[in-house]
């Protein structure tokens, strides 16, 4: 997905050259152990299927003069029933720090396609429906 969306708002050659220049890296969570990444614009993307203990890690290399973004939707998480999602758990103890701020967005927000945004509301209306 952040390939997807470098593409939409880059031309490929930029890309290429942003990338060889190392000023994007695209890297999977399991690269982060032992970094830490200052001077950076950080997203963590999917973290929904983040455990406590990998959102601990990520949020830990934050270095000096960084940014990071943390993109989830809870709703959404593939971790096993018994795991608890590191979003979720970031999101309840780290609400009252000063500098953390959290957005939600819901259906309105949606720009994929149309019927994308009636396709939640159903979803959302089933839970009250016994389907």
């Amino acid at each position: 997905p952040v390939y997807d969306a470098l593409y939409s708002l880059l031309s490929s050659d930029i890309i290429l050259k942003y990338t060889e220049e190392n000023k994007i890296e695209v890297a999977p969570l399991a690269y982060m152990r032992g970094r830490t990444l200052s001077r950076a614009f950080i997203i963590l993307d999917e973290a929904q299927n983040t455990t406590v203990a990998q959102m601990k890690m990520f949020l830990s290399r934050i270095g000096e003069k960084s940014k990071a973004v943390i993109t989830g939707d809870i709703s959404q998480s593939d971790l096993p029933k018994n795991v608890k999602s590191g979003l979720e758990h970031s999101i309840k103890i780290l609400k009252n720090i000063e500098g953390i701020a959290f957005h939600y967005f819901d259906k309105k927000d949606v720009i994929r396609h149309r019927l994308v945004s009636k396709i939640l509301e159903a979803y959302d209306n089933a839970d009250n429906i016994n389907v």
